[in-house]
């Protein structure tokens, strides 16, 4: 068993592409329409074959529920390994990333949460 596609929900798919790929460098790898919205997948750059991230649309009344609380309650929705979290972190900021959660040490290493500007917090982390 592998995990090979996992998905966040976004409150706008045009913003969330330009936020994951702009911002946190990830690169897009699948677009196509699905009804009103879009299947719409990003992968790393340092993986283009591993896992794809779904940004997918929060019009479903469950999901919006389940992503706002998750943000009101500072939860991340994703997290993401790095290898420098204060290199990461500094650039982040310098591109106008929203921190609510400066890096700290945390139990197995360092970690830091951030706003991805599409109603989710997200976690780096370095190991």
């Amino acid at each position: 068993m592998r995990i090979e596609l996992t998905s966040i929900h976004v409150d706008d798919q045009d913003k969330a592409l330009a936020f994951y790929t702009g911002v946190l460098g990830f690169v897009k790898k699948e677009e196509f329409p699905v009804g009103q919205f879009k299947w719409l997948t990003v992968v790393s750059p340092e993986a283009p074959d591993g896992a794809q991230l779904l940004l997918e649309p929060n019009d479903n009344h469950a999901a919006q529920v389940y992503q706002k609380t998750l943000f009101e309650q500072g939860i991340p929705q994703a997290a993401f390994a790095v290898d420098d979290i204060q290199a990461e972190y500094e650039r982040l900021e310098a591109l106008g990333v929203v921190f609510s959660i400066k890096p700290i040490d945390a139990a197995g290493g360092a970690q830091a949460i951030f706003e991805d500007t599409c109603g989710n917090r997200l976690m780096i982390y370095e190991i």
